[in-house]
């Protein structure tokens, strides 16, 4: 049986190459104004389900069709797993619950926008990759401070209790360890294998816990909007861009980019829902921007 080659960054034209970061922020920037259209239509972990189910069918199809291979070392499909868990199951299941409970959309944003300096400080501690430039340090300094004037008028909108706080604490545990441990563990695979064996191993993990939780499914016009974009747009475009620039970048670079997601909501939900900017808002924009440029720049 004939078999395409393995679809990754190495085989995409230079532009596109060079696109894939901002690309990538407005993708998962665009999972946010998701959630404010699906959230009120269904219960987060059911939605999350059908999500991975659907996303599943959309990447089952695209391999019949193009015949990818599959890892050959069966070990890889276990780390391919455990990075689902992770950055599927664990980061969207914590956010999204978080939420539903009560914790405002800015607080949520905050916290998980530590993202970038607990992979720095563990990166630093452990050596794993080139030790970060007092300017990057910086950077991530900036870029924080950024995030944090974008968020703050959104702060406190929610009902901060142990439990909230704690879902998306461990939301933040989840993205962060996913991401350094896909950068250790993961060989070169195809990106449509290895989606398809993330997402089973999410939707396996969110399967064993929709019985514990209330609620149904309003079947409302919102609700499909939400969840084609979300299956279509985030998961196999934002899912597929996050796994090709951490297989081909260093961790604390990819996880900067989280820096500009905030930013990038705060701009589409002023077009698409006419939330204000004001000017804590915009100065923050220019901080995240600036705290990216210099963690990422060429030394």
């Amino acid at each position: 049986m004939s078999r395409v080659p393995a679809f990754s960054a190495a085989g995409l034209s230079p532009a596109f190459i060079a696109a894939m970061p901002a690309v990538f922020v407005l993708i998962w920037s665009s999972g946010f104004i998701v959630a404010r259209l699906g959230m009120p239509h269904a219960p987060p972990l059911h939605f999350l389900a059908w999500r991975y189910a659907l996303s599943l069918l959309a990447f089952a199809l695209w391999i019949a069709m193009a015949r990818p291979r599959w890892p050959d070392d069966r070990r890889q499909w276990l780390h391919l797993a455990v990075t689902g868990l992770l950055v599927q199951a664990g980061y969207l299941g914590g956010v999204w619950a978080a939420v539903k409970v009560g914790l405002s959309a800015g607080t949520a944003a905050l916290v998980t926008g530590l993202q970038p300096v607990l992979t720095a400080l563990w990166i630093s501690y452990t050596g794993q990759e080139r030790p970060l430039a007092g300017a990057q340090w910086a950077g991530l300094a900036t870029g924080f401070v950024g995030v944090l004037l974008v968020v703050w008028h959104k702060l406190g909108g929610g009902e901060v209790t142990a439990w909230s706080l704690g879902l998306v604490v461990f939301a933040l545990a989840c993205i962060t360890t996913g991401t350094l441990y896909q950068k250790r563990f993961v060989k070169p695979v195809d990106v449509r294998t290895a989606n398809f064996l993330q997402l089973a191993a999410a939707l396996a993990a969110t399967a064993l816990l929709l019985p514990f939780e209330e609620g149904t499914i309003d079947l409302a016009p919102g609700y499909f909007a939400a969840m084609a974009w979300a299956v279509l747009v985030s998961t196999v475009g934002g899912s597929s861009l996050l796994f090709m620039l951490i297989a081909r970048g260093a961790a604390s670079k990819v996880t900067s980019l989280f820096y500009l997601v905030p930013s990038c909501t705060a701009v589409m939900a002023w077009a698409l829902f006419g939330e204000p900017l004001n000017a804590l808002t915009l100065a923050g924009l220019a901080a995240t921007a600036l705290g990216v440029w210099l963690v990422v720049r060429p030394r």
